[in-house]
């Protein structure tokens, strides 16, 4: 698609789940794009997907595919990043990576727009989105961190499926069914694909998510917590997760502890903070059993949070629950959001 005003724009993983997403998220966005490229593996090449009405052939992407590109959109798997990122940073165009392939490169801003975009103007060709469970709880401790300080996260987390990709969500739906109907079932894919065991996920919880670390913490777990020092340029920070699989389709849900610097505040005063802070809703009314749930949240970019309350033991501890669509704000939208920031703050400017 051509037009004469706005960005040459790629997506790398076009017909991927989060791919899908960030199309769907640059047309309702409606995005300044002069020309759309959509890319991906051989494997998918020769589908098309269709923008503003307009059916867009998927390439295979090659090097110089990115020739002209002023953003690229990358959530095609860490080691496609690996492969064309550079590749695209040579030719002149800012990716914006939803692997975790460069997160934790000093030379890669990791950014969430509502917490650190001002990291955007350190960057040298790449900008790392964070992990889908990381960006919501962080968007939710900023504003809080900003008023009162902050000393200590603890965090466990209850994931969707999708976050593991479209197999690992009908193998969701076929085992449900195959319990339901009194048949055998045979996981394979969850908890990680290329891990040795497989366990169901049907009416089930699998507190693994990615594979262990010698530390006895999970890489996503440990994901988290290198992610969340990173972000808020805290490598003092106390965090610590639990990453768990539940048999949910979108939406992951953390119930966060925190310890906040400042004595003698009450829920209250965290709440005022919440509300009204960016890309934050705050949904709670406990006598009117309000509260957020991934059902609600599915389709909406928004982090919602809800049962804010001080800890009874610790007077500078609170606990609150944060969801999310993991699919929008944790991946597809995040990275939009970003290159959008880019655009707002001049960074990247129409050729």
């Amino acid at each position: 698609m051509m037009t004469n005003k706005g960005f040459h724009v790629a997506v790398v993983g076009a017909t991927g789940a989060v791919g899908q997403q960030m199309i769907r998220t640059l047309e309702e966005r409606d995005f300044p794009i002069r020309q759309l490229t959509l890319l991906s593996s051989a494997r998918s090449a020769g589908k098309t997907v269709s923008y503003k009405g307009e059916e867009i052939v998927v390439q295979e992407a090659k090097p110089e595919s990115f020739e002209g590109v002023d953003i690229a959109l990358f959530s095609a798997g860490g080691s496609v990043s690996k492969k064309f990122a550079p590749e695209a940073v040579k030719r002149g165009a800012i990716v914006v990576d939803n692997t975790s392939a460069y997160r934790m490169d000093e030379e890669v801003p990791l950014v969430v727009p509502e917490v650190n975009k001002e990291d955007l103007k350190n960057h040298k060709g790449i900008i790392a989105n964070p992990n889908c469970s990381t960006i919501q709880m962080v968007a939710a401790l900023e504003p809080i961190r900003q008023a009162y300080g902050l000393k200590k996260v603890l965090v466990s987390t209850y994931q969707a499926v999708s976050g593991a990709g479209k197999e690992a969500i009908d193998e969701m739906y076929n085992q449900t069914q195959e319990i339901l109907d009194g048949k055998e079932i045979k996981p394979e894919i969850l908890p990680v694909g290329g891990d040795k065991k497989h366990y169901q996920i049907a009416f089930n919880a699998i507190p693994q998510i990615d594979k262990f670390q010698d530390n006895g913490f999970t890489f996503e777990e440990m994901k988290m917590i290198n992610e969340t020092k990173k972000i808020m340029h805290m490598p003092e920070l106390s965090v610590a997760a639990t990453c768990v699989r539940l048999p949910v389709e979108t939406g992951h849900s953390e119930s966060v502890y925190f310890e906040v610097e400042t004595q003698g505040l009450s829920a209250e005063d965290i709440k005022s903070k919440l509300s009204g802070a960016p890309g934050v809703v705050l949904q709670d009314q406990p006598e009117e059993q309000i509260y957020p749930m991934p059902a609600d949240c599915v389709g909406k970019k928004e982090i919602f949070v809800g049962r804010v309350r001080k800890d009874l033991d610790e007077d500078t501890g609170f606990h609150m629950w944060v969801v999310a669509d993991n699919l929008l704000k944790g991946a597809a939208w995040n990275s939009v959001q970003i290159a959008e920031t880019l655009i707002d703050m001049e960074i990247v400017k129409e050729k």
